[in-house]
């Protein structure tokens, strides 16, 4: 099929990496990129870090430079939603009527945060997600008010330990165990908990909320499904997101998870997926969808090429950092809570180290670092060339030894 219009939708990291590799490889027909908030592409992971803190102004956070943008060739259709996708006639529908037509498109809408079912209308409570949502939480963290943080997953966490180091009182509840327990594993989450409690945020984990209560018009305190009430001028909710394809619900696309996609991450004929939106069949792991920022570029580039005819299964190796407070975690692979961690540097309970998982047939599957990225490259260098674990000597060269599990780290309170 020879491309002449091309529409992606989404002007985020995923849908500006396709766009950019679509030029570079060769595409000169009319390219168009919808995005619904009106900035110009950039980045999100410091929203929630650099931004949050007041480090970085607003335009650091863009992707590319104005003459960069402009040197693509786009047609840039920002500050407005896709709204419709008519499969038959190839053509997405904008929130103003407006029909732009396609014979090639690229899905990157990313993600949207879910919302707890009440309190969202009172002033002080806030989701993080877009640049506007970090600049007005940004502004309501001036004042050093009381905060509860909802949710103690990645953003979570982030949020809340930028808000304690700008001298906040900080509250974070989440109904699991401990914060981002989903994503590192008890073991690790254990020592994410022990972080936050050592710097005064008060954790309560294991509890639920069940509504706000409010003075004028705005949050004065979160009411908990203990039945206490703990006071916040600010609210943060992050609790998750969902992949934003509403829009597609009745195109006839495979929507589910994400747009479902195959290996190449191709939908439908002609029709690609990129990014956080975008759900595929990773030859290694199955069908994954993730929400990470690296993934959102290499994808952005493979679906560019599979849309130009260069069908290539996407095979990353999954990657993802948090940086909270002084510490970073990095993770390569794809963690099973099915599976225990080998340490195989460092302290697990107090100082920096490193971890991996293996599959039940010895290769390696993921690898964990809390600042130690020197051996979190090499264990990723193992993943890559899926070799074999060590034998279990008492030291690895160019690693270190290879101790005990990490499931040994001790257990920690989850409230002080």
């Amino acid at each position: 099929m020879t491309l002449r219009d091309v529409v992606v939708v989404g002007a985020s990291a995923a849908g500006l990496t396709a766009a950019e590799t679509l030029r570079r490889d060769g595409f000169e027909g009319r390219l168009t990129v919808i995005g619904d908030e009106p900035h110009a592409p950039y980045d999100r992971p410091p929203l929630s870090k650099q931004v949050l803190r007041g480090e970085w102004k607003r335009e650091r956070v863009a992707l590319r430079a104005q003459e960069s943008l402009d040197a693509l060739d786009v047609d840039w259709l920002l500050g407005i939603r896709a709204e419709r996708l008519d499969l038959a006639a190839r053509t997405v529908e904008l929130g103003d009527g407006t029909r732009v037509p396609f014979d090639g498109l690229v899905v990157a809408t990313g993600v949207q945060p879910r919302r707890l079912p009440f309190g969202h209308d009172l002033d002080g409570v806030h989701v993080l997600r877009g640049l506007d949502d970090a600049w007005d939480l940004r502004e309501a963290l001036q004042e050093r008010p009381p905060v509860v943080v909802v949710g103690a997953g990645f953003l979570g966490a982030e949020a809340a330990a930028v808000a304690r180091e700008l001298g906040c009182a900080v509250t974070i509840v989440d109904p699991l165990d401990a914060p981002m327990v989903r994503q590192l594993g008890a073991g690790m989450a254990a020592r994410v908990a022990r972080l936050h409690i050592d710097r005064g945020v008060d954790l309560r984990c294991g509890t639920g909320v069940v509504g706000f209560t409010e003075e004028h018009g705005r949050v004065a305190g979160v009411r908990l499904d203990d039945g206490t009430v703990t006071p916040a001028r600010v609210v943060v909710v992050a609790i998750g997101s969902v992949p934003a394809v509403d829009w597609l619900r009745d195109s006839g696309l495979p929507v589910g998870d994400g747009l479902l996609c195959d290996e190449c991450c191709e939908a439908a004929p002609g029709i690609v997926g990129a990014g956080d939106v975008a759900s595929w069949i990773h030859p290694r792991f199955g069908r994954i969808r993730v929400e990470h920022r690296m993934n959102a570029t290499e994808q952005g580039m493979a679906a560019a090429r599979t849309l130009l005819g260069h069908r290539i299964p996407f095979a990353p190796i999954p990657y993802f950092w948090t940086d909270q407070y002084d510490n970073r975690i990095q993770v390569y692979g794809r963690i099973s809570g099915d599976l225990g961690f080998t340490v195989v540097d460092g302290d697990p309970e107090e100082g920096p180290f490193a971890a991996v998982q293996f599959d039940a047939d010895g290769r390696t599957r993921a690898v964990a670092a809390w600042n130690m990225p020197r051996i979190a490259r090499t264990w990723r260098a193992r993943l890559v060339a899926d070799a074999p674990p060590p034998q279990r000597t008492p030291t690895t060269a160019g690693v270190g030894p290879v101790p005990s599990p990490i499931t040994d780290v001790p257990a920690v309170r989850t409230q002080p």
